[in-house]
């Protein structure tokens, strides 16, 4: 599907969003220069109207938008760009430009932040502690965790089962990046066996329908 950068004087409206945790990052606009560097680069490309000139989001804070896809509406006259992005995508610090809420995604986030601490490692660093350790060590971590998870909803409040539930689910991340797994791979497995239920009354219509 073409753009039609005629329509609205040359620019589109571009809206940016987490390829990941679907949240929308940033507003921005596109002329045809601007849009062919990005499809060409895959790092998102801008025209700046304040500047008048083409502008690479992260050409000076490195927080560069790396394209995952990009969709152009049925007007063809706005684009939506998924992208991965390398660091906040605010020029105040913020992952967003939108103050819009984030526990709902946090999860997806904390993946984020163990793959980048297997692909750029920080001694210190928890996640790596763990690496360092092998796969046996990470996978007798989330047994444990698995086990004081139980005890806390059995004999234990409802706050220390909230954190042992935490610490379950990031060790098991951490296993899940260990090999080379990600939650979209468990999300399309668990999809692939849930079988929507029928409408109410649905499958007595269609019983219903099978004697006749």
């Amino acid at each position: 599907m073409e753009i039609d950068f005629d329509k609205t004087g040359g620019l589109v409206p571009v809206v940016i969003q987490d390829n990941q945790t679907l949240e929308v990052l940033m507003l921005g606009y596109m002329n045809h220069e601007a849009y062919e560097k990005t499809v060409k680069e895959n790092v998102v490309t801008f025209f700046s109207r304040s500047k008048n000139r083409l502008w690479t989001k992260g050409e000076t804070s490195g927080n560069f938008l790396h394209v995952k896809s990009i969709h152009i509406d049925c007007d063809q006259d706005t684009i939506l760009i998924k992208v991965h992005p390398k660091g906040a995508t605010c020029h105040t610090g913020s992952r967003s430009c939108f103050n819009t809420t984030y526990n709902q995604n946090f999860i997806l986030e904390l993946e984020n932040i163990i793959r980048d601490r297997y692909e750029n490692p920080v001694e210190g660093s928890y996640v790596n502690k763990l690496r360092n350790k092998g796969l046996n060590k990470i996978a007798q971590k989330v047994g444990e965790e698995g086990v004081e998870t139980v005890i806390a909803a059995l004999a234990e409040t409802e706050t220390d089962l909230i954190n042992e539930s935490s610490d379950l689910v990031f060790h098991l991340l951490v296993l899940l990046r260990e090999k080379g797994l990600s939650l979209e791979t468990i999300a399309k497995n668990l999809e692939g066996r849930h079988t929507p239920q029928p409408p109410e009354g649905g499958a007595s219509q269609a019983i219903n329908s099978n004697k006749n």
